[in-house]
């Protein structure tokens, strides 16, 4: 499919969906959980509706016949083996986290699980080798550490140390230790994206398991405990919102994002101080969160914390007077593509100068051209970030494989558009 996208302004006001990282940890912890819970206001895309397929498979009985409230009976920590390999489809955070909710399974023969190909180059073999530390045993049927893998169980508990080039390995072990047998200690190492383990804290701290945190860098969580039945709604996500929140500073435009929580753990709410950093004006009200078109200039954002924000601040930096530093990222490298390297080749094209650093990206801007044909590499936030160039330069930019952007956020067309904005799908 190709995204057809031409110089645009953006007038309006715009509600953002629901946050994909929140959906999935929700339906994890209500398949985990003993009872019915009620999770609303989910996101439905591509990556939850996995999440919802991989964990039916694990034996919650999940009813998303109401799109606004979902309906999950929990499995109370009793995890059913599938007679089938469980497919992920592209979702790596759902991929994750169903390791250690597998690991609790006591049936025989392990449980399999698969994605799409981008899936399938993301590493797991640091989570891997945790669960294996842990009692239970993983192996990836390829030996080279990514899916598909095998998990069997059981999860007893123990200690493990564990080096998290990925949030969400730490995110998975912290959702399945409070039902092993025993207590579980965990050394972090390293950790990048510290606040996508604080929202999964979060989710603990909802539940009232107990744990030990000194300072991200060990955990202690008793074992034996159980989860509980919930009805809770799910918060506007920042990381879509980012895209809006980088138009607006970008294009002709004034508009306000409505739903936006600055209380919540979600990382990327910090991409307000970013394009506040390089000149963009902003103001979150009561109302929402109000942002103009504004005369952009360079700086330098470590951006470790948020990675997924990484294209769209490198689309914005390219239209920005002065360089722009985007540091201290090396994960990126590993989402569903490697960001850093696909970003510095789809901004070239439009003339800015890019230097490709090891963990991130220096943009020095130039005379940029029309945008022509961009390729999204099939990786939903790159297809969205080069929509805002095509937002902002004369002339038609075509870019490809836009299905990509169903799996976090399928209404972006569709509310981008109810904006004024100048584009459309096709093929």
């Amino acid at each position: 499919m190709k995204l057809t996208v031409k110089k645009s302004t953006l007038r309006g006001t715009v509600a953002i969906p629901g946050s994909k990282s929140h959906t999935i940890r929700a339906v994890a912890v209500a398949s985990l959980a003993k009872g019915q819970s009620i999770i609303r206001q989910p996101l439905v895309s591509g990556d939850t509706l996995s999440a919802v397929d991989c964990y039916r498979a694990l034996g919650a009985q999940i009813d998303i016949s109401d799109p606004m409230a979902w309906k999950v009976m929990g499995t109370d920590g009793r995890i059913a083996r599938p007679h089938r390999t469980v497919d992920v489809g592209n979702s790596g955070t759902t991929l994750r986290l169903a390791m250690s909710s597998a690991a609790l399974c006591n049936a025989e023969g392990g449980i399999e699980f698969t994605g799409d190909e981008q899936l399938r180059t993301r590493p797991v073999g640091a989570l891997i080798g945790a669960l294996n530390q842990l009692g239970a045993k993983a192996e990836s049927l390829l030996g080279n550490d990514k899916a598909p893998v095998r998990v069997h169980g059981k999860l007893f508990g123990g200690r493990t140390s564990i080096k998290c080039l990925s949030s969400q390995y730490l995110s998975s072990l912290l959702l399945a230790a409070p039902l092993a047998e025993n207590d579980t200690e965990i050394e972090v190492t390293l950790l990048n994206e510290p606040d996508y383990v604080r929202m999964t804290l979060d989710w603990l701290d909802k539940q009232e398991i107990v744990y030990q945190n000194d300072g991200m860098k060990y955990f202690r969580i008793p074992g034996r405990q159980r989860y509980k039945s919930f009805d809770l709604s799910i918060p506007a996500d920042f990381s879509s919102a980012t895209f809006f929140l980088c138009a607006g500073a970008l294009l002709d435009a004034d508009i306000t994002l409505t739903g936006l929580d600055f209380s919540d753990s979600q990382p990327d709410k910090a991409v307000v101080e970013y394009l506040r950093a390089m000149g963009a004006d902003i103001t979150v009200g009561e109302d929402g969160v109000r942002i103009g078109g504004s005369h952009l200039h360079g700086t330098e954002i470590d951006m470790n914390r948020t990675p997924d924000a990484l294209p769209a601040l490198a689309v914005v930096a390219a239209f920005a007077t002065g360089p722009t530093r985007l540091l201290n990222v090396p994960q990126a490298r590993a989402k569903e593509t490697d960001r850093i390297a696909c970003m510095a080749q789809e901004i070239a094209k439009l003339g800015a100068a890019v230097d490709e650093l090891p963990d991130g990206l220096i943009i020095v801007p130039r005379p940029l051209k029309p945008a022509g044909n961009l390729h999204g590499r099939g990786d939903h936030r790159i297809v969205m970030a080069l929509s805002l160039a095509g937002m902002a330069l004369p002339g038609t930019c075509v870019i490809e494989t836009a299905e990509a952007v169903a799996v976090t956020f399928p209404d972006y067309v569709k509310l981008m558009t109810s904006l004024g904005a100048r584009m459309e799908t096709a093929g």
